[in-house]
């Protein structure tokens, strides 16, 4: 299939303590009515973790220092990361079940849970995946999809509007951008990963995104109007990262 746009679907708007239905019909409705008047090509959708993810993890911390006897307890913080790691994968998991199915007929096929692995066709207009394995997030995944089918633009809606020059929840002055480049974008992510991190777009994800000279645009996908202007190719609200 060509005129393939990949939207990484933060998991902060699918399910930001439980599943928003609100945004999720408004949102399904907006895809289905944007492909009924575009008749070539579809869409692939990746699932973040959100809500589900964060407080599956949050119990996981709490409880894995309590574990004390040497035949259970993990032994490195490494093998703890991989846990929690797992966790937000099957909360992506939870979160793309829920995406597909609210897509009914335009995504009969079943979710993509690795992206090396995903079908060089499809039923329906509509591909929907989910975290593939410990070491990045979702982001990745949507990255990874935007190799296998030639996508030169990555669509990643969360909850913020813009990406800021700092991270806002340590500087009040932080100033919202309009565009950034890989360079400085990375140098503010950083190289690693840790599950949970929150950062506008993993930094994994990022080096891979450079490497393949992607432009990855961040956005507010609780404005559903502006993210049917990004699909359109017209003016919208956002930060662009790009070589």
């Amino acid at each position: 299939m060509k005129n393939i746009k990949i939207i990484s679907v933060g998991g902060s708007i699918i399910s930001p303590s439980e599943p928003d239905t609100e945004f999720l019909a408004k949102f399904v409705k907006m895809l289905a009515d944007w492909l009924g008047k575009n008749h070539d090509g579809g869409l692939i959708l990746i699932a973040g973790g959100g809500g589900p993810a964060r407080a599956y993890q949050k119990a996981y911390h709490a409880i894995e220092p309590q574990m004390t006897d040497a035949n259970i307890h993990f032994a490195t913080k490494e093998e703890v990361n991989e846990a929690a790691d797992w966790i937000g994968v099957m909360a992506t998991r939870l979160n793309a079940e829920l995406l597909r199915a609210c897509l009914g007929r335009l995504a009969p096929t079943s979710v993509v849970t690795d992206p090396t692995a995903a079908p060089d066709n499809w039923e329906g207009r509509i591909l929907v995946a989910a975290g593939w394995k410990p070491g990045f997030s979702s982001d990745n995944d949507a990255v990874l999809l935007a190799e296998k089918y030639g996508a030169n633009t990555v669509i990643n809606l969360s909850n913020i509007k813009k990406v800021c020059d700092c991270d806002p929840t340590d500087n009040p002055d932080a100033k919202p951008l309009d565009q950034i480049n890989w360079r400085d974008f990375r140098k503010m992510v950083g190289d690693t990963w840790e599950p949970g991190k929150n950062t506008p777009f993993d930094p994994i994800a990022s080096k891979r995104a450079e490497e393949l000279g992607l432009t990855v645009i961040c956005a507010d996908g609780r404005n559903i109007e502006n993210t049917r202007r990004i699909l359109d190719d017209a003016d919208f609200v956002g930060t662009t990262i790009s070589s």
